[in-house]
């Protein structure tokens, strides 16, 4: 697996990037820690995870397993933003709950670092300054090394990196957005700001919750017993059956397992492929509940789509740019 730079910082990432929202869920500990010793073996580094998932369980999951490691081989991603209990200050991006979430967050990773903190989600009501300010000091006290984002808009993150800059604060070195062959509008206004302004990339739902896995084609009249796709329709989940049930998602597959079938990868290889070989990306984070799951995974390193092959997939997962993209597009074009 190959190591590349986290946007314009000296920080080196493996290209894959393991997600644990599945540790202490639908992974128990051993097989949580089994994948962490797998993904380590194939020469990854950096894993993600968030305070909220499990209610800090999977954070705990990964602390049990690395208080065995030798912690400065890993790149430990963690995020603050969502509720961790009932209180009222238990929640949002406030100095007082990103402080408290920090220090439960190092105590259940067991570790005195964090090389990288995120804002998991926007925050409308705390001022953006006291977020800023606050992940400023912790950098400054060393007890974080890098600070980033996760489900900000555009002009949300050009803000906090304009305010940052004007400020002399820490800037976000990379956004956690979703990002995939059934979700494009991340090159709208994201993307472009990331690639202005030196920010890595590292896309959650690279798969969009199974739907590019290769477990559904054309023909299907309901999702998979016991897959996250029925769940998610219980659920009311962005990937649910109701949303993606339709002519555009078929046609993505149908072009995602003609490219599987000429290169001899899965489609979930492909697709996570596409996504590595997209501009300023930095490492997809895979989501794995068990080792089957992770070996086919890891094999979308290691090799590239062809131009051609790109041009399919892009043509097929392509969707109208909204106003005013379409319109600035159209009048470039009549320069």
């Amino acid at each position: 697996m190959q190591q590349r730079f986290l946007g314009k910082t000296g920080l080196k990432v493996s290209e894959l990037c393991l997600g644990t929202m599945t540790f202490a869920r639908e992974a128990d500990e051993a097989t949580s820690h089994q994948l962490l010793d797998r993904f380590v073996e194939a020469g990854g580094n950096f894993i993600d995870t968030a305070d909220v998932y499990s209610t800090g369980a999977s954070e705990a999951t990964i602390g049990s397993w690395l208080s065995k490691q030798s912690r400065d081989e890993f790149v430990l991603a963690t995020k603050v933003r969502f509720p961790m209990g009932d209180g009222a200050n238990e929640v949002g991006l406030s100095r007082k709950h990103i402080l408290a979430g920090v220090e439960a967050s190092l105590r259940r990773l067991q570790t005195d670092y964090l090389d990288l903190y995120q804002v998991h989600c926007w925050d409308a009501r705390t001022p953006l300054e006291e977020t800023l300010s606050t992940l400023d000091g912790l950098v400054k006290r060393g007890v974080v090394r890098y600070i980033g984002v996760s489900n900000f808009t555009g002009w949300q993150l050009q803000k906090a990196i304009d305010l940052s800059r004007q400020h002399g604060w820490e800037v976000f070195s990379c956004l956690q957005p979703q990002y995939n062959l059934l979700c494009r509008s991340t090159e709208w206004d994201l993307l472009p700001v990331c690639q202005n302004e030196g920010l890595g990339v590292i896309p959650w739902s690279p798969l969009r919750g199974g739907w590019l896995s290769g477990k559904f084609r054309r023909g299907m009249d309901q999702p998979l017993s016991g897959s996250r796709i029925e769940k998610a329709e219980q659920e009311g989940w962005g990937e649910s059956w109701s949303n993606y049930n339709n002519e555009h998602t078929w046609g993505v597959l149908d072009a995602l397992f003609a490219v599987a079938e000429e290169t001899g990868k899965t489609p979930s290889q492909v697709a996570l492929n596409w996504v590595l070989c997209q501009p300023g990306v930095t490492a997809p984070i895979l989501g794995v509940r068990t080792m089957a799951q992770l070996e086919d995974n890891l094999g979308a390193s290691g090799w590239t789509l062809s131009a051609e092959q790109l041009g399919r997939l892009n043509s097929a997962s392509a969707q109208p740019a909204p106003y005013p993209h379409d319109f600035i597009a159209d009048a470039q074009q009549r320069r």
